[in-house]
């Protein structure tokens, strides 16, 4: 036994040194795992930076050199494209391309440079949307003004305050002044509920004359100075014109409203990559948040807010459009 002993002491102590081994193998496995899989780590996350930066890259690639952005001239168009600069330049900073804004003559050549992807925003009225998008399959609203929380407003029919007109009754024989054709609430709406309410059955042979003034501006401004009877925009449009003209308040009467009309439109040109009309989307909303941007699109359109938008919103308009599939179009 006492000669056995040295030999099993021996042996213990060699499995002892094995053991260790074994485990500083394992640790030494373990710390060279880490170390590639940090490296792999590493790697990935480059690889994914670099796959973002070549994603942007191939938007901006995509892109035109500059986003026109158009609008319709509710107002005095200098007016209008003065106001608009900020929002231009705003956009600028936020989508990372040049933007410009660009007042159109009429609704119509708005839906043709959209249509002809020489727009690529378009802040188009309901009707003027309906038309475009019966025309054109590259146009779609994405957003939608919100005026003093309502997504939906009314057309105004607005009178002189010494005139005898007392109702719409008393507008047969009349000189009607109006914004445009193609206006949702200066025109279309209007002449609809004569239509269905009043058994007009065409609108010219309602009245006397007929003035297609430019502008809700000059439609009101039309019927102050004495050159037409009725003027039919948008609700209220009188505070529009109120600066230079202090006695619209007082004298221009409203005379009655049409029915609810879905508000106005931010559509896109869906050549554009669909990254960056996201893009467009989130700066758009994001504005509800910043009381600037809000006041920026205040004095553009009267807008208090900004809303999501869905093509489906303006089916009812397109209904009202039928009426009139003869009658306005877009040529």
């Amino acid at each position: 036994m006492k000669k056995l002993l040295p030999w099993l002491l021996v042996l213990m102590l060699a499995v002892v040194m094995v053991a260790c081994g074994t485990e500083d193998a394992n640790e030494d496995a373990d710390d060279n795992s880490g170390t590639e899989e940090t490296e792999e780590t590493n790697n990935n996350e480059e690889n994914g930076t670099n796959e973002a930066d070549e994603t942007e890259a191939d938007v901006t690639e995509d892109l035109p050199s500059e986003i026109v952005m158009g609008f319709v001239p509710s107002q005095d168009s200098a007016n209008i494209a003065s106001t608009v600069e900020p929002l231009a330049e705003r956009l600028t900073e936020e989508l990372g391309v040049t933007v410009r804004g660009e007042v159109m003559t009429n609704y119509t050549a708005l839906v043709e440079a959209m249509g002809n992807d020489q727009v690529h925003i378009g802040f188009i009225p309901a009707f003027g949307y309906v038309l475009a998008t019966d025309r054109y399959d590259n146009i779609e609203a994405i957003l939608k003004s919100i005026r003093h929380g309502s997504s939906t407003y009314k057309a105004q029919y607005t009178v002189r305050t010494d005139s005898d007109i007392e109702s719409i009754e008393d507008l047969e024989g009349k000189i009607w002044a109006f914004p445009d054709l193609a206006s949702t609430s200066g025109y279309l709406y209007p002449a609809a509920q004569l239509m269905d309410d009043y058994g007009v059955e065409r609108a010219e042979e309602y009245f006397s004359d007929m003035i297609q003034a430019g502008s809700h501006d000059n439609a009101l401004i039309t019927v102050l100075e004495g050159d037409a009877d009725v003027a039919t925009t948008f609700d209220d449009a009188r505070t529009a014109i109120e600066e230079d003209y202090p006695e619209a308040m007082d004298d221009l009467k409203v005379l009655g409203y049409t029915d609810e009309i879905p508000n106005d439109t931010i559509s896109i040109n869906t050549s554009l990559p669909q990254s960056f009309i996201d893009q467009v989307i989130s700066v758009f909303m994001s504005f509800n948040d910043d009381e600037e941007m809000i006041t920026i699109m205040d004095e553009v359109y009267n807008w208090t807010g900004i809303d999501n938008a869905s093509d489906s919103d303006y089916d009812v308009v397109r209904s009202v459009a039928e009426k009139f599939s003869d009658e306005v179009t877009l040529d």
